[in-house]
């Protein structure tokens, strides 16, 4: 089991950046078994999507309409994932969930989400 911690969120205006966080805990077994760190953000009434994913190998990946804007990295050590957000946009406002996956097929583990608004 890994138990995953988000934080960070918080009301911005547009333009303006944001880093969030995820922290990663549990079994040194379970982390290690985590192939896909990814980040997902839901909007009201939407459905919830991918917008980044960094792997255990250090790759990276993006939706093309935020590459460059988003940038998702780990610090290994501290188990912490973070997503720097930059030029935020209002239709970027959404909670924002971090998820840790063995497999694209797997639902993996989630953490509670925290919400960025981006409003002026």
């Amino acid at each position: 089991q890994v138990q995953l911690v988000e934080s960070g969120g918080a009301l911005v205006q547009p333009g303006e950046s944001l880093r969030l966080s995820c922290v990663a805990s549990g079994s040194i077994d379970s982390i290690d078994s985590i192939n896909l760190w990814n980040w997902y953000r839901q909007a009201p009434g939407k459905q919830r999507k991918l917008v980044a994913t960094i792997t255990k190998g250090g790759s990276t990946n993006y939706p093309d309409s935020l590459k460059g804007r988003f940038i998702i990295a780990r610090d290994n050590p501290n188990n912490t994932v973070y997503l720097q957000m930059n030029s935020l946009k209002p239709e970027d406002t959404a909670v924002y969930y971090c998820n840790a996956q063995r497999w694209v097929t797997s639902p993996g583990y989630w953490g509670q989400g925290t919400q960025v608004t981006v409003s002026s």
